[in-house]
């Protein structure tokens, strides 16, 4: 079967626990932890809420686009355990094809550990687990290059070995929304991947790291680096195609090399949950480009419309929209 999307990267399940107890600090001198997320040293906390969902990047990207409408399958690593084989069943009731899952024995299947604050703030503590184990054999690439688009998400283990097997794939446009292992890298390793890359997806905090790790622009006022359009531009002359740089509450801006592109926010019903809304922006912004011929303006629109949507349920998965939901809203 040829697919419109592989995703590629990590599968888990989420648990998420609601807590007041955290505080928020500003950080502002440190323009790369300019808030910080905690707790009383110490303290036993208590737990107001807790919840067991799906999740990692490939897993939210695969369903997000599944639900799109589109052919989609994940390319990623579960343990021998009943933690891989809810996975599993969760993609295949979500229309994911399963086909390039690898189960690796003895090992556990990946989960991530959520501590969410009352004004839904989060920090994330993720086990990677049998996601470490991922290898991509000739089957994958040969899928790999008769996908459409691959959607690339955040490697660990040998993650190089993996990303030049990836980007071999000439034929498949590549999305890329790096994970931290890689973006601790910085930009010098990273450089001949972008180059290939259709699309490179960062927050705005990654597209600062990116920015200071390559040692040219450390020396610029924090005014400079905090302004979006210069982090586009300088990512951009990395080799990307195109830009795309998300900042909460700011919306999202895209930058193609020849036009700047915002977004403001759609206002979100209910706001409980705002783990994934990175994954369900940057896969439906990839599936806009595919769905409308490369209409920037209108995948952008899509983007926030499904975070929105996810921001109003609990985990990463659970508000995503379907095709005929989205058509209603870009309507």
């Amino acid at each position: 079967m040829k697919f419109d999307f592989i995703t590629i990267g990590g599968a888990t399940e989420d648990m998420t626990f609601y807590t007041k107890d955290g505080v928020i600090i500003d950080n502002r001198k440190d323009i790369l932890r300019q808030k910080l997320f905690a707790f009383e040293y110490g303290a036993k906390l208590q737990v107001d809420n807790g919840y067991s969902t799906f999740g990692g990047g490939a897993a939210n990207a695969a369903v997000c686009l599944s639900l799109l409408g589109f052919k989609s399958a994940a390319l990623a690593a579960i343990g021998d355990d009943n933690r891989g084989l809810s996975i599993i069943d969760n993609f295949q009731k979500k229309g994911v094809d399963t086909s390039l899952i690898k189960k690796i024995s003895g090992v556990s299947s990946g989960f991530s550990f959520l501590i969410a604050g009352p004004a839904n703030e989060h920090v994330v503590f993720s086990y990677r687990a049998a996601n470490e184990k991922l290898e991509l054999d000739k089957t994958d690439l040969n899928k790999l290059k008769q996908a459409k688009w691959v959607y690339l998400t955040s490697l660990s283990g040998n993650w190089q070995k993996v990303l030049d097997k990836i980007f071999s794939a000439d034929n498949a446009k590549i999305s890329w929304n790096p994970g931290h292992i890689q973006l601790h890298k910085g930009a010098k390793l990273l450089g001949k991947y972008f180059k290939k890359t259709e699309v490179l997806i960062v927050n705005k905090d990654e597209a600062l790291e990116l920015a200071v790790s390559s040692g040219k622009y450390n020396r610029r006022n924090a005014k400079f680096l905090d302004n979006v359009k210069n982090l586009l531009q300088i990512i951009k002359d990395w080799g990307p195609r195109m830009v795309v740089i998300t900042s909460g509450q700011d919306g999202a801006d895209v930058y193609d090399g020849n036009n700047f592109y915002h977004q403001a926010i759609v206002k979100e019903k209910k706001r409980i949950n705002t783990t994934g809304v990175g994954d369900a922006f940057g896969s439906t912004f990839t599936a806009g480009l595919k769905m409308f011929s490369g209409d920037i303006r209108r995948a952008m629109y899509m983007g926030v419309c499904n975070t929105a949507s996810v921001v109003g349920s609990m985990g990463a998965q659970a508000g995503l929209l379907t095709k005929s939901e989205m058509m209603k809203k870009i309507r």
